[in-house]
């Protein structure tokens, strides 16, 4: 479970760890009224996904009409398919330098591993692997003044500040522990007047040990059309492409992004519609692709126990009914592909028998 920013600020306020007076408000008029309690002030959307300053998600103010204006923009603006319904007003921060600090689960080694970087930031993806440390922890032993010490000195940060930032990492670290996180991460950690400050606040919590964290609000991660997708049974994540892509069986529809990824196009979506989806389901799927506004539709059928013949006449339904104007590549292998190919072929859709020549295809035509 992913927090909004606010509330992973006041897990870190908690265990000790600095950050910027803030409000959180809903409204442009208590956005200004923030402003006249703490003066310049950086207003940000609210939202569970990352790049909101490219985005435009992000607002420096110098004063209250500004703090006003610019939360009337914020508010009801979309951010990769989420609306912004909420901001939070925070005092502007002198900043002398920007660190990177997280802990998250090495997966393969099955353990945690704190990564540590003094380029802090906009971009750390971006970061060379030279400059961030990547420091595996025992999960049995916990973390440790050396261990602490040898992150210091591969960030080459000396003395006083050295300490500093040990200390900001042990009470992070106490946080993972404590919380069941999957994820805590401060990008930037700022420096400010001598003293470490979490000018942001990434957290996720294990899904599996909600039990124990009772006190946490539950947060709802999904967009409105994953929401819907969930109501209607089916495995689907809204991505940021143009190429909307349904397939039977999950592994099928990862191969299926891989492909189109591999060919140069971005997928819009993943849709794992099921591996017996009959005619219903395989109609309420083609919906949810229709709802993305995509420049092509890429269906990935290998029947099984999935009919092509059911998975077509299904599409000629939707077709017919909403009088789908977007290309449609279809890849249709297995039970029925004959009787499926037919009836595509009666509405005009052409059909291929492999995975290689539908990405292809779809790519050609979203271009």
């Amino acid at each position: 479970m992913k927090l909004y920013e606010y509330m992973g600020k006041d897990l870190f306020a908690g265990v000790g760890i600095a950050v910027p007076w803030g409000k959180v408000v809903g409204d442009p008029l208590e956005a200004a009224g923030v402003f006249k309690e703490i003066g310049p002030a950086v207003i940000k959307a609210q939202v569970l996904t990352g790049k909101r300053g490219k985005a435009g998600g992000i607002a420096f103010v110098n004063n209250p009409r500004e703090a006003q204006n610019e939360a009337a923009r914020l508010l009801g603006m979309t951010i990769d398919g989420f609306k912004v319904d909420r901001l939070l007003v925070e005092r502007k921060l002198h900043i002398e330098s920007e660190f990177y600090l997280a802990i998250t689960i090495d997966g393969t080694l099955r353990c945690p591993v704190v990564l540590a970087s003094i380029r802090g930031g906009m971009d750390i993806e971006e970061v060379p692997p030279e400059f961030i440390v990547k420091y595996l922890v025992n999960p049995i032993l916990g973390l440790r003044p050396f261990m602490a010490r040898e992150i210091c000195r591969r960030l080459e940060l000396k003395d006083g500040l050295a300490s500093e930032f040990s200390a900001v990492l042990f009470k992070l670290y106490r946080l993972f522990r404590e919380r069941d996180a999957e994820l805590v991460e401060i990008n930037p950690l700022v420096l400010s007047e001598g003293r470490f400050i979490a000018a942001d606040a990434k957290v996720t919590i294990d899904d599996d040990a909600l039990f124990r964290q009772k006190d946490l609000v539950r947060v709802e991660e999904r967009t409105v059309l994953e929401k819907k997708a969930y109501e209607l049974g089916l495995a689907f994540v809204e991505l940021d492409g143009d190429i909307a892509v349904m397939a039977n069986g999950a592994g099928m529809a990862m191969a299926t992004l891989d492909m189109i990824y591999y060919y140069g196009g971005r997928p819009a979506n993943f849709l794992d519609a099921g591996g017996g989806a009959g005619m219903e389901q395989t109609a309420q799927a083609l919906e949810l692709l229709l709802a993305t506004e995509p420049r092509v539709m890429m269906i990935n059928i290998f029947g099984g126990i999935t009919r092509c013949d059911d998975v077509a006449n299904a599409f000629a339904k939707v077709k017919r009914e909403k009088n789908i104007e977007v290309p449609v590549v279809f890849r249709l292998v297995g039970t029925n592909e004959e009787a499926g190919r037919k009836i595509l072929n009666d509405i005009g859709v052409s059909t291929y028998r492999t995975m290689r020549e539908a990405a292809q295809k779809a790519v050609e035509l979203a271009r």
